[in-house]
């Protein structure tokens, strides 16, 4: 239970700050921040008068916890449903972990882009959990990424998918029921915080799906902005990010890897440099989720799950079921799939797709976009997407694409929290906000080493141990 705290003597860094906030004390209150002062006692660490615990911050920093605003957490990563109920000794221990992996890494906040109330309460019912928001998933009906669940199971699993004017619905479906007014207003009932869309002509074996209208997302951006929620776009390419800006959509959940161009090329080109200038132009969110093809091509990394970092955030039993040949399916339906036959030609793709949309996360951070920090986890059915360490290899990602520390931290604090409109409670360090802090030995504005090392965790003012939180101990590794 989250006890009065009392942080003395820190460095306050937070992103609505143009410097730090040296030798402060930070008072906790009821889960919030209550106050922050000069602190005026020169003793170090001694217990403060009105609050239970006090924490001795000198020389440390205080940093707003971080947001990731892409993740999806219904399944476990790697593993199908079906799976899941043939080894509930594996599957058990992976449901209790994976909610507190993220804090491990300083997630504090989440943001499931695809979810249900339903699914949202299984996800709660852990003893330790972010605070967790989701959007209500608007598919076109028939198209991604309902279409990769077999008929007429799929339609179950999307209560707010869209049903265009015209368009046949499925028997016991009702169109009045999946038009845009009517899916916003019902994800709006159900909590949700905000609307996801989805471009996507399809890969691999399933291409050539239906995509919607240009009027169909406008009325839904239109819906959704009556409602008070803003709406995201599912568009990794330059056809889908053009028709996100045309719609007005908010944010463009993807960054640019396919450029609908022929060639090898990663330079940007006029006609990708012209959608980059628009998403500055209009402030548009942009997240640029360059882990999502590492995700992939790990999964033909024979190295990948020997990495001693997973087993700081996955229960070794899941680890070990990742290699067995039923673990491996997901890898062996993609060779299938791509028909791609091996791994070296698998890797020259992902690179090549890399390479164009970190030329072109760089431009964005060079010209001063609105960049969100997201990492769509787990992108696919895949392990190689793990929860929390999912992030860390984001930033490395970033900094590889030109952004330096000091945009990652915004980009994970406060610029998430202003584009999901959730700034009056988290993102900062300012009274009143929710007490999600992060104690850091280092300044995240200047290295992201800082968020290798945690010193505690507050997730609402209850203070979390790094290490209490870890599927194993630290790994005697450099990170």
């Amino acid at each position: 239970m989250a006890r009065d705290l009392r942080i003395e003597h820190v460095t306050i860094v937070s992103p609505e700050r143009a410097s730090a906030l040296h030798d402060a004390d930070v008072y906790v209150h009821d889960g919030r921040i209550a106050s922050i002062s000069r602190s005026a006692s020169p003793r170090r660490g001694a217990r403060s008068s009105g609050a239970d615990a006090a924490i001795d911050g000198a020389g440390l920093y205080l940093a707003p916890g971080l947001i990731d605003s892409h993740v999806h957490l219904g399944q476990i990563p790697g593993m199908n449903e079906e799976q899941e109920a043939r080894h509930p000794e594996i599957a058990g221990p992976a449901r209790k972990q994976i909610p507190r992996s993220f804090p491990l890494y300083g997630f504090t906040t989440l943001i499931d882009l695809i979810s249900t109330p339903e699914a949202m309460a299984r996800w709660n019912a852990q003893a330790v959990v972010p605070d967790t928001y989701f959007c209500g998933g608007a598919a076109l009906l028939d198209g991604y990424p309902m279409s990769w669940a077999p008929k007429p199971e799929r339609y179950r699993g999307w209560p707010y998918m869209l049903v265009e004017p015209g368009t046949e619905a499925p028997a016991g479906i009702d169109p009045a029921q999946h038009t845009p007014a009517a899916v916003v207003a019902r994800m709006k009932a159900d909590g949700a915080i905000c609307v996801k869309a989805f471009y996507e002509r399809g890969f691999g074996a399933a291409r050539n799906l239906p995509v919607p209208k240009l009027e169909t997302i406008r009325e839904l951006v239109r819906s959704a902005h009556a409602a008070g929620l803003p709406v995201l776009l599912h568009a990794n390419s330059s056809e889908a990010q053009a028709f996100g800006l045309e719609a007005g959509v908010d944010i463009l959940a993807h960054g640019l890897w396919n450029w609908n161009e022929p060639g090898p090329g990663t330079e940007l080109t006029p006609a990708v440099k012209k959608i980059l200038d628009g998403v500055v132009a209009g402030n548009v969110g942009w997240q640029p989720t360059i882990q999502v093809l590492y995700g992939i091509r790990d999964l033909f990394n024979s190295g990948f799950l020997s990495n001693p970092l997973l087993t700081r955030v996955l229960p070794s039993n899941l680890i070990e079921w990742y290699r067995s040949p039923e673990g491996q399916w997901f890898h062996d339906e993609l060779l299938k799939d791509s028909g791609i036959e091996d791994a070296q030609s698998f890797d020259a793709g992902v690179a090549l797709a890399a390479n164009r949309v970190k030329h072109a996360t760089g431009y964005l951070a060079a010209h001063g976009a609105n960049v969100l920090f997201g990492t769509d986890t787990p992108s696919a059915p895949t392990y190689a997407n793990p929860p929390g360490l999912n992030a860390w290899f984001e930033m490395k990602n970033l900094i590889d694409a030109g952004l330096k520390p000091a945009q990652i931290f915004r980009a994970a604090t406060l610029s998430n929290a202003q584009a999901l409109h959730l700034d009056r409670d988290v993102g900062t360090v300012e009274v009143g906000k929710r007490a999600n802090l992060l104690l850091l030995r280092q300044d995240p504005t200047q290295t992201i080493e800082a968020y290798t090392n945690i010193v505690k965790v507050m997730l609402g003012g209850r203070v979390l141990n790094p290490e209490d939180l870890a599927a194993a101990r630290a790994p005697s590794i450099s990170n």
